[in-house]
């Protein structure tokens, strides 16, 4: 997700420590920081429990993930192939990546976007690979909830109904406080709050008629979900993604309250190499290319595999939150110097 470059501070328990560049003393602390935040279950949700979420470190190497975290996950696996996942914004980036890396894992992927040719191109590359899950490409608006509950309707129909539901679209525009656009806010507030919040609903609601009591709903959040970046064009944003935060914690909670063991987790990446600056400066390529030039930026299959991580965790094992930390900016790089830092 996007992050403004002169803000790269990331608020976590000391110690966690800071994974990704550095000395190997700071990559051996965050490796046990985060092996230690994995190891931690929680029991059967019940109305008493009322603890706090449990939370784990994702490292930001995509090497680091595969190798210490890949074989742990394939083998979690196993119980969810040939069933299906919902993945909302599926069209490039951080949505492609995990469209692909579930039917790596055998599942039966519903891939949604506003326009599905590059799933299509998607859904064919699988095929041709011999990936044993399958990729539905679904053409949906997720501004419009007429189109959101077609498509529940559809795969109730054709495929039984969600077990897992993957909230990943999002969308900035470049509105301020001040002088934006009350068009750019309400599509900022329709596709990252209300479609998400819609799909999650119609995703309960799938899996409680089928009464599938194991079923995992994830929302691809941000880091601009837990601090406000002095940035302008990005306050309504991060707005957006701090209701995000609240709203993954209140599920937990009222999940909890049903006594069903179905999960509910929020991933928060820092900066991720994909087409979303762009997006966002529409108008100033040389800005948005600047966003991934100051740092070594997440790639989006970095956050496929912690999507991978955190459902291929036992059922009693509750990731409510997980926060992927970006490696350091490079060094000597202009951002670096207008922050002010050394």
């Amino acid at each position: 997700m996007w992050q403004v470059p002169e803000d790269r501070r990331v608020e976590s328990r000391p110690e966690a420590g800071q994974v990704g560049g550095g000395s190997r003393r700071v990559t051996d602390r965050g490796r046990a920081a985060a092996e230690a935040a994995a190891a931690v279950s929680r029991g059967r949700p019940s109305p008493c429990d009322l603890g706090q979420s449990s939370a784990t470190l994702v490292p930001s190497s995509r090497n680091e993930v595969g190798g210490r975290l890949g074989t742990m996950a394939r083998a979690g696996m196993e119980r969810w192939r040939d069933r299906l996942a919902l993945v909302t914004g599926a069209s490039g980036g951080i949505g492609a990546a995990v469209a692909r890396a579930l039917v790596q894992q055998g599942l039966k992927v519903v891939g949604c976007a506003r326009t599905v040719g590059n799933i299509e191109e998607l859904a064919a590359e699988c095929k041709s690979a011999g990936y044993p899950g399958t990729l539905i490409p679904f053409r949906c608006d997720l501004s419009n909830e007429e189109d959101i509950l077609s498509m529940f309707s559809a795969i109730r129909c054709q495929h039984g109904g969600v077990d897992i539901c993957i909230n990943n679209a999002g969308l900035a525009r470049p509105d301020t406080l001040l002088s934006g656009s009350t068009s750019g806010w309400k599509d900022m507030f329709n596709v990252n709050v209300l479609a998400l919040s819609i799909c999650t609903r119609e995703a309960y609601q799938s899996m409680k008629e089928r009464k599938v009591d194991d079923g995992h709903i994830i929302n691809i959040n941000s880091m601009s979900g837990h601090r406000v970046a002095p940035l302008s064009v990005a306050h309504f944003y991060s707005a957006t993604k701090y209701a995000v935060t609240a709203l993954t914690e209140g599920l937990r909670q009222e999940l909890r309250e049903a006594q069903t063991h179905i999960r509910a987790t929020c991933i928060s990446p820092g900066v991720v190499e994909t087409q979303f600056a762009f997006k966002l400066h529409d108008k100033d390529p040389e800005k948005a290319a600047v966003t991934y030039e100051h740092i070594k930026c997440l790639k989006p299959e970095d956050v496929a595999e912690a999507v991978i991580y955190v459902i291929s965790t036992p059922p009693h094992v509750q990731v409510s939150l997980a926060v992927a930390v970006h490696a350091l900016e490079k060094p000597n790089h202009p951002q670096r110097r207008r922050a002010g830092r050394p």
